[in-house]
Formats: C-alpha cells, sequence, structure tokens
C-alpha cells in the first residue's frame, strides 16, 4: 500500500508492470488533500522520458524500491494522454478510471481496481473530492521539485532557498542609415588673363648721310604702297575633369553608458514555531 510515509522514496523510482517489467520512472504524484493518501502518479516513458502517462496507486505497492503496478507495460503506455500540469480535471479523472476498470484491457486487473470501494468513489466524479490542486479542487498536487525542497509532503530538514539575479547583456540593433551620394553643381568663375596685340605707330625719322642713299633711291615723285601685318592674343578657354579627392564613409564605435532597472525576486526564510533557541549545558 502506497501512503504519504513512503511518498520520498518514489520520487524518481522505477515503475514496473505486474510482471516485473520496467514501465518508466516516477514523475509526479497526486495525493487526495482530505485523506492525505497517494491518489495517482505520472509515470515517464518514452525515449529520455519525454511522455508522461498517469497510473492509479490504489492497488500499488513499494517493492525493493520499485513501484510496482497490476497493470502491463503496454496498457499503462497505452493510458488516455493527459497534461499533467497540476490541472486535472474531473472529466480526465473520470476517463482515466473508466480506461483502468476496463477488464478487457487490463488483464483482469481492473476487477480488483473497480471492487476495492475506492475506486468507485473517485469515480463518482464530484468536485470536492476528485479534482487537482487546493481550494474547491479537493486534492494536493506534489511534483518532484516540491519534494526536493521539503515544500510538499514529506522532505528532509533543510529548504533550498532560491533569489532571481539580473543578468543584463547587449544586442546590436539598426539605429539609422547613411549613403554617400555625388551630384554636380555648376559654379561660374572669372579668370583674368593677359593678352598681347599690335598696333600701328607712324614713325618720321630726318635724312642723313647714313640713309641718304635708301631715301634718293627711286623716282622723284611717286605714288606707293607699303603693308604691314598688325596681331594680337585672343584668350582661349578649354575645360578638363581631373580627379581631386577619393570620399568613402566609415564607422566608428563610441563607448557610453545606460542605467538598466528591474525588479528581481528572491526568497528569505524566517523561524516560526515555541522552539526554545537556548541550549543546555
Amino acid at each position: 500500500m502506497i501512503n504519504e510515509q513512503n511518498l520520498n522514496s518514489l520520487s524518481g523510482a522505477n515503475v514496473v508492470d505486474s510482471d516485473g517489467h520496467k514501465i518508466g520512472t516516477v514523475g509526479q504524484i497526486y495525493v487526495d488533500s482530505d485523506s492525505g493518501r497517494p491518489s495517482w502518479a505520472t509515470v515517464k516513458t518514452g525515449l529520455f522520458g519525454t511522455s508522461e502517462s498517469f497510473v492509479p496507486l490504489e492497488q500499488a505497492e513499494e517493492t525493493g524500491g520499485d513501484l510496482r503496478v497490476p497493470f502491463s507495460k503496454d496498457f499503462v503506455k497505452d493510458a488516455p494522454r493527459i497534461e499533467s500540469d497540476g490541472e486535472l480535471s474531473e472529466a480526465e479523472e473520470d476517463e482515466l478510471y473508466s480506461y483502468y476498470r476496463d477488464s478487457s484491457r487490463s488483464g483482469g486487473a481492473g476487477d480488483d481496481f473497480a471492487e476495492n470501494g475506492t475506486g468507485s468513489d473517485f469515480g463518482a466524479g464530484t468536485a470536492g473530492t476528485t479534482g487537482v490542486g487546493t481550494g474547491t479542487t479537493g486534492r494536493t498536487f506534489v511534483d518532484d521539485a516540491d519534494r526536493d525542497r521539503g515544500r510538499g509532503v514529506g522532505g528532509d530538514d533543510a529548504m533550498t532557498r532560491s533569489e532571481e539575479r539580473l543578468n543584463v547583456g547587449t544586442e546590436r540593433v539598426e539605429t539609422g542609415r547613411a549613403r554617400l551620394r555625388k551630384y554636380v553643381v555648376t559654379d561660374h568663375e572669372t579668370v583674368t588673363v593677359p593678352v598681347e596685340r599690335e598696333e600701328v605707330r607712324l614713325e618720321r625719322e630726318p635724312i642723313t648721310d647714313g640713309n641718304a642713299g635708301d631715301a634718293l633711291d627711286g623716282p622723284d615723285i611717286s605714288e606707293a604702297e607699303h603693308e604691314v601685318v598688325l596681331t594680337e592674343e585672343r584668350p582661349v578657354v578649354d575645360k578638363e575633369t581631373v580627379p581631386v579627392e577619393r570620399v568613402r564613409l566609415d564607422t566608428e564605435t563610441v563607448s557610453d553608458t545606460e542605467r538598466v532597472e528591474a525588479d528581481v525576486r528572491k526568497e528569505e526564510v524566517e523561524l516560526d514555531g515555541d522552539a526554545d533557541g537556548r541550549r543546555g549545558v
């Protein structure tokens, strides 16, 4: 008979079927808050214990550290799938009891389960006797964490105090974009360029012994012409494109600090009771 005294020994124990074959390990236990007696246990099955099946503890017994149930391995693994999240509704419990009472599938174990009195009472489906949880539901759910910390049924002489710690990191997010774009503008420039030109100037020189020969050469009276070509410089404008500089975009990292605030919870332990803390001599 499984009772509240041997709950601690069942934590993580192997669950074996009526032939001694291992079904899985004990995951969670549900106890009746009125009587304190264990009613249901979940069995972790499948690869790495990823699946859980409910099994009743009415006909179960502890044998050599194992939890033996009067059902076959396949029968327990095929039980209705119900989430073991601490909430077992009346309809879900009725479904489980109906499944385990089916003697044609349980190999006769369902007959004994239905005849022991408690099976039919639990199958009645009243809210005050079949719920899971506390208060109006009438049953208490005990998981592995509660047993380990001494908050549920049983436990050792110490409890674990926990607290939340604030872990702050950084993440890089996009805050904006910068583009490098070039465009054409037109400026008007004025440049002063020096230029030269030729002008005609009339020069007269008197007849001297030095130029008398040139002056008397030719007829005495005649008509003649003499032509001089005049030149000047004019500004010539030409444009060429030349590279003047290279421009690129770059980024730089600037370090700064920001204040982060958050609420964290922690557990405190206090002594409550009438125990006298004085030591005898």
